[in-house]
């Protein structure tokens, strides 16, 4: 371990780990290059774009600029998490059945970011969704779909919730 290092503890997609990180080093590189999860991308690396959204104890964040050390003790979430049983989450169905993407550059973001909304808020009018999806970007314009595919969501994830009960 060096100087400008330490090792930190957290639960990730459901599973405790440990790891040696820098201190600079952001919670995206530790989830990409220790454990290839690579649903979360960088693309701006400013906290702009949403690519590389992760959820932090229930919070989405910038894991461009997500300091990796602050995640000790944390829960953290990637999109890699949503279908670990085997069946999609009825967010990635929804945006399968609404088309809510074109190249999926920035559909994990735009996913886990609708996960974070529908958790707190499992109705959401139109102007909820454009306003919790708003730090994201879609650089090939799948915005309408996107919407649409998260109204679908809410539907799905009640419609689970009601088997259930």
């Amino acid at each position: 371990m060096s100087a400008t290092s330490t090792v930190i503890h957290f639960v990730l997609n459901a599973e405790p780990v440990s790891v040696e990180v820098e201190t600079n080093e952001t919670l995206l590189e530790v989830v990409r290059d220790r454990y290839a999860l690579v649903g979360c991308r960088e693309s701006c690396g400013q906290g702009l774009c949403g690519c590389c959204t992760l959820i932090v104890d229930g919070q989405s964040v910038s894991g461009c600029l997500y300091p990796a050390p602050f995640a000790d003790g944390a829960e953290v979430m990637t999109v890699e998490h949503l279908d670990a049983s085997g069946t999609l989450d009825p967010i990635q169905e929804a945006f399968i059945q609404c088309g809510a993407f074109q190249c999926g550059f920035c559909t994990s973001g735009f996913i886990l970011m609708s996960r974070e909304l529908l958790d707190r808020n499992p109705d959401p009018s139109e102007d909820e969704i454009r306003n919790a999806l708003s730090g994201n970007l879609c650089r090939c314009g799948a915005y309408p779909e996107i919407i649409k595919a998260v109204q679908l969501a809410a539907t799905l994830r009640r419609a689970t919730l009601e088997e259930v009960h």
